[in-house]
């Protein structure tokens, strides 16, 4: 039948044929692709056994009105599970979020919780978006860890889909470096080794970029690493692991275009 063409295609498809994206629960939507969701960092690999989210980040759909991280899907559920010590971004007073959509679903709003409290919405009045989607959200009032929970509410369905991203707000977070410790000052060893040698100017810092070759499906791509589609490069701005419908040129949270 056709229906199993049609549906790895839904996705590059939605533009033209949004009726078809209903037609099957598909696994192509969307995702908080920065700062890191625990769906992306599933995905990337920054954390291990997270069961089949790490092949479908942008599948967390569940009814709209929730308030968990797995969209109340069962098979998400470890992104509920807040004793994983999930790594927090470190961010400041205001952030901005940047969703990777796979499949662009019309949409009625955006919304984004600290607990209970709504923090933030943003209202698309059922407009179709693009391919990636960002909004800044202020944190003021809010400092430390922090776990925000941000919703895309599909206008044409009953459901939204759901994402949880764990952020430090302001100083103190876990990757604060105390090499600065101004009380150590008065030991001035005679060693006086400021202007060490450590400077050969003839050594460049090395660029990112890793050699090009053409964009491939079920690939784990760095930060630097080049590919070309269709005759043009970008470059990988975001780790992760390729699927079909996240071409570069859908997904330019992902990829830069040089």
């Amino acid at each position: 039948m056709r229906r199993s063409v049609l549906y790895p295609l839904v996705a590059l498809g939605a533009a033209a044929a949004g009726t078809l994206i209903y037609a099957e629960p598909a696994s192509a939507h969307g995702y908080v692709s920065s700062p890191p969701s625990r769906q992306a960092l599933c995905a990337q690999g920054k954390v291990a056994d997270c069961g089949a989210i790490q092949y479908e980040p942008q599948s967390v759909e569940g009814p709209k009105g929730l308030k968990s991280c797995d969209g109340g899907n069962a098979r998400f559920s470890v992104l509920g599970d807040d004793s994983r010590n999930w790594p927090a971004t470190s961010v400041g007073t205001a952030v901005t979020f940047n969703w990777v959509l796979t499949a662009r679903h019309s949409t009625s709003t955006w919304e984004y919780f600290i607990g209970d409290k709504r923090i933030a919405q943003f209202n698309d009045g059922g407009k179709q978006p693009n391919a990636t989607v960002s909004h800044q959200v202020s944190l003021s009032g809010y400092s430390g860890r922090q776990k925000i929970l941000a919703v895309w509410n599909i206008a044409d369905t009953v459901n939204a889909f759901y994402n949880c991203i764990d952020v430090q707000i302001g100083s103190g977070g876990g990757g604060a470096t105390p090499t600065a410790s101004p009380t150590k000052t008065a030991t001035p060893s005679p060693t006086k080794t400021t202007a060490a040698p450590t400077k050969s100017p003839t050594k460049a810092p090395p660029t990112t970029s890793a050699p090009k070759s053409d964009w491939a499906p079920d690939t784990l791509y760095h930060v630097g690493d080049v590919v070309t589609y269709n005759g043009k490069q970008y470059q990988c701005r975001q780790s992760h692991r390729s699927i079909y419908t996240w071409e570069p040129i859908y997904t330019l949270a992902l990829w830069l275009p040089l």
